[in-house]
């Protein structure tokens, strides 16, 4: 016997998830569209896994932060760029799909410039993706499967950079997109900073950083 619940009769709690399996890519595609655009959930699927998350607010000033910073290091370093957030990026030849906390275009910002819809099996992914691990890990053989160059994970307040080495992700101490200033290191200390300092004078600080 089989039991069927909709899901707007399930409620996610900050900081939990909901995972579902054996999910083929037309179920997939209907969850999606269930959930809708407006959500505040994001999801991560891989050959059959469905996994929705719920954010605790701390985990959106760490992406946040995050983020920020990454913005005010480009328009320093006068690189272009071109963010989509957490727009839902879907491959269905590889069964994958991911909602980033956070993305960037940077080597390929133009292929973003005006981009209304993300077809990965012609459009690249982003160069850059940003995670904050707070309840539960990034499920990375989801961006393996997209192709995602770069990701920054945050978990514990710490900062770490994963670069694509065939197919795989390793640890690195420098990123590909900035391989002469220690980013992680530099971040994660501004992440320190940011559990005493408001947001605006984090901000203020790490542009004196280049001046």
């Amino acid at each position: 016997m089989s039991i069927t619940i909709p899901l707007d009769r399930i409620e996610i709690l900050p900081g939990q998830s909901l995972c579902l399996h054996q999910i083929d890519w037309q179920k997939f595609e209907a969850i999606l569209t269930e959930l809708g655009e407006k959500r505040r959930s994001r999801i991560a699927f891989y050959d059959g896994t469905l996994e929705i998350r719920m954010p605790l607010p701390e985990h959106e000033r760490f992406k946040v932060i995050i983020g920020d910073l990454l913005k005010i290091l480009l328009d320093h370093l006068e690189m272009e760029w071109e963010s989509l957030g957490s727009t839902t990026f879907k491959k269905r030849s590889q069964m994958a799909g991911i909602e980033p906390d956070d993305c960037f275009y940077i080597r390929n910002y133009r292929a973003a410039v005006g981009m209304k819809r993300v077809d990965l099996e012609i459009d690249p992914p982003p160069d850059l993706a940003i995670e904050v691990d707070l309840t539960s890990k990034t499920l990375v053989s989801a961006y393996e499967a997209i192709g995602v160059p770069e990701i920054w994970r945050c978990e514990g307040g710490k900062l770490t950079i994963y670069l694509l080495q065939n197919g795989k992700y390793e640890e690195s101490e420098i990123s590909a997109i900035f391989p002469h200033i220690p980013v992680a290191t530099l971040i994660s200390l501004y992440l320190d900073k940011g559990k005493t300092m408001p947001m605006s004078a984090i901000h203020r600080e790490f542009r004196r950083e280049f001046r």
